[in-house]
């Protein structure tokens, strides 16, 4: 029974905390660490209502390093990740990271290397790889029924109002969160980096913002090689009107076509492959938030790697390869070129000076 503690008690600490709950025979939650104390008393209500156990509550999550506890997972603001993710790991614990891993190559780096150095697992939390569909999908192409993959695009059309900005000032802002790309497309990017061979050579971006009032794009399109030869393609919109339209992946190859839908990515809409039955049996009903079920098996998988001592099945080094396609397309949009990877030294700060609403 590992103990966990978790830091940060906002609008994602609800996934973490139902999926703890739901491993209850494999770990559970002993503390958590928010500065906002009615976040805190949330947060521990919840857990207690679905355990009938109590935690412990610091306003300090560096008090709470201090304890025996085995695993942190990191759910603040996403301009902190790196700065807690490394605390942690300083003090010789494991590490389960909210998306995206860190705002600069530099620091996926450094947290990279320091649980490397200290033979501690790091964790991202990309949940959606782990929905039946995608497993699918992922299980094919390894499996060369596609044939040879041509492209991929992933498609965020979805709608954040200016409310959405207001409620938490530090979305939107390059120091704290980069815009749409970063924040609402990055898991999707994830799965269309991992389905189209991991490798992506070469990163070319138009971004704009158009309608909300925040420093970084609130859309942005991306053109991406990839080491193999097939071409992704990304959209991403915090502008449809009035609300969500969609969230899909497709995936285009020789001897078949793949297009995954739903509210999280959960729905194989579309699967044409060469000599195959083209019934569906993984698909799963829509979740109640676009934030999916993912995490359940995230913390089955992530859990377990510590006990056995392998690496969790998305890593630190698997977690960085969005965060760098996303930077790199943000220097594209900054120097007008595309960008090669790998990208060294990149941050979203380095676009501060950038007026997007001039572009």
């Amino acid at each position: 029974m590992l103990k966990i503690g978790l830091v940060g008690c906002g609008r994602i600490s609800k996934k973490h905390i139902e999926a703890i709950a739901a491993n209850k025979d494999i770990c559970e939650l002993v503390a958590i660490a928010d500065l906002i104390p009615a976040n805190m008393d949330r947060a521990a209500d919840m857990y207690t209502e679905k355990t009938g156990k109590q935690i412990r509550q610091y306003r300090d999550y560096q008090d709470m390093l201090k304890t025996d506890i085995d695993i942190i997972a990191i759910a603040t603001e996403s301009g902190h990740h790196a700065e807690h993710a490394l605390a942690a790991l300083q003090a010789r614990k494991h590490v389960l990271v909210e998306k995206p891993m860190a705002l600069s190559t530099s620091d996926c780096d450094r947290m990279i290397a320091l649980a490397e150095e200290r033979g501690l697992a790091l964790g991202l939390c990309h949940q959606n790889r782990f929905n039946p569909p995608v497993q699918k999908l992922r299980q094919a192409l390894q499996q060369a029924k596609l044939g040879r993959v041509i492209n991929g695009t992933a498609c965020i059309r979805w709608n954040r109002n200016q409310g959405y900005y207001n409620q938490a000032p530090w979305r939107g802002t390059w120091e704290m969160d980069g815009g749409t790309l970063m924040n609402q497309c990055l898991h999707n990017i994830d799965l269309l980096q991992w389905m189209l061979g991991e490798e992506a050579e070469t990163v070319f971006a138009q971004t704009g913002n158009y309608l909300r009032d925040i420093e970084a794009e609130d859309f942005g399109a991306i053109v991406i090689r990839f080491a193999n030869g097939a071409i992704g393609i990304v959209e991403g919109s915090a502008c449809v009107y009035p609300a969500n339209l969609e969230e899909t992946l497709n995936i285009f190859g020789e001897t078949g076509t793949v297009c995954i839908g739903g509210i999280a990515v959960n729905t194989i809409e579309v699967c044409n492959i060469l000599g195959e039955d083209s019934v569906d049996n993984t698909s799963q009903p829509d979740p109640d938030t676009v934030y999916g079920a993912g995490h359940i098996p995230l913390y089955m998988d992530f859990v377990t790697a510590v006990q056995e001592k392998r690496k969790p099945y998305i890593d630190g080094r698997a977690g960085k390869k969005a965060v760098e396609i996303i930077l790199a397309a943000y220097k594209s949009q900054l120097t007008g070129m595309p960008v090669a990877l790998p990208l060294k030294n990149f941050s979203t700060l380095d676009m501060k000076e950038l007026d997007l609403k001039q572009r």
